[in-house]
């Protein structure tokens, strides 16, 4: 794991990103497509709560890359590396946790678990990671998020306890916002775009993307059913074994041989942002249905006055 940070008094409760940190991040993850990719981030946590965002780069290519986002692999010696030569040219070099690019969403699997709960045990308990969806994205839905791990889940995972947790309290988002240098921003607002408009956002087809995401979701659910079919062949070994003893039981779910529920937990946490996310989607296009209905009906007035 990269070297420590310099840590502030409290915790951290928002993140600001640069926008050329920005950038880089969107850069590497829709060039890598179909393969899901990771990288560091580099910046600082202040004392005001918020944990800045200042430079990020990309993790090499391990060969072992594909579409499933359990795929990406962090290279640690490369990562240091990398920290020693930026901070030989003064650059930020503290690093504040890791990027990836996410499949449609998905990000609520134990390998993402895993280098989150490694980031913020060896690193700092601010680390960060940031979520990418390029496919989201291209389909006119600017996905990016902030994760880090709930601190009762963090709790739970140091003392290996195999209680039952809040799905939606594994992971805890923290807001983003996009900063830039005053002569940035200046020139953005000075700079005067192409005419060329990307048209795909109005699209209002969402038969592909909501079969997709219900193709997704019922593999979610399967893996789930099987998950808790598990639980029920253990219930029932264990009560023949305890004679219905209360404290046999509650000592057989402690043990290590007991099903381990975090599974069953990010599964359900993953369909809840699945459903999160088509309702979502199928919003936005009924809003486009409704506005290319109106612009038809004002076409159509249009024409029939002319004539």
């Amino acid at each position: 794991m990269a070297s420590a940070v310099i840590e502030p008094e409290g915790r951290v409760d928002k993140v600001h990103i640069d926008g050329l940190a920005l950038m880089k991040i969107v850069k590497h993850c829709h060039e890598a497509l179909p393969n899901m990719v990771n990288g560091s981030l580099l910046g600082l946590a202040l004392d005001s709560g918020v944990l800045e965002i200042t430079h990020s780069f990309p993790n090499p290519d391990s060969g072992k890359a594909g579409p499933n986002p359990d795929d990406a692999f962090i290279d640690e010696e490369y990562q240091m590396e990398m920290m020693r030569m930026l901070r030989e040219v003064n650059v930020d070099n503290n690093c504040v946790g890791w990027y990836a690019s996410m499949y449609l969403g998905i990000y609520s699997t134990p390998n993402v678990l895993e280098n989150q709960f490694s980031y913020q045990t060896d690193l700092s308990p601010n680390a960060v990671v940031i979520l990418y969806d390029p496919l989201q994205t291209a389909n006119g839905n600017f996905c990016l998020k902030a994760f880090r791990l709930s601190d009762t889940a963090l709790k739970m995972k140091e003392e290996g306890r195999n209680n039952f947790l809040e799905p939606s309290q594994i992971f805890q988002e923290l807001p983003v916002t996009c900063t830039n240098p005053t002569l940035t921003t200046a020139m953005l607002q000075d700079w005067t775009p192409a005419s060329d408009l990307d048209l795909d956002r109005l699209d209002t087809s969402t038969q592909p993307y909501l079969e997709k995401h219900l193709e997704l979701m019922c593999g979610w659910v399967d893996e789930l059913a099987a998950e808790q079919q598990k639980f029920q062949y253990y219930t029932r070994q264990l009560a023949r074994s305890s004679g219905g003893n209360k404290g046999k039981i509650a000592a057989g779910w402690a043990s290590s041989e007991a099903p381990r529920r975090m599974e069953s937990l990010l599964l359900t946490n993953q369909i809840e942002e699945y459903c999160v996310q088509m309702d979502k989607f199928t919003s936005g296009g009924l809003g486009k249905l409704f506005l290319t209905g109106g612009l038809h009906k004002e076409e159509r007035a249009t024409a029939d006055g002319n004539a």
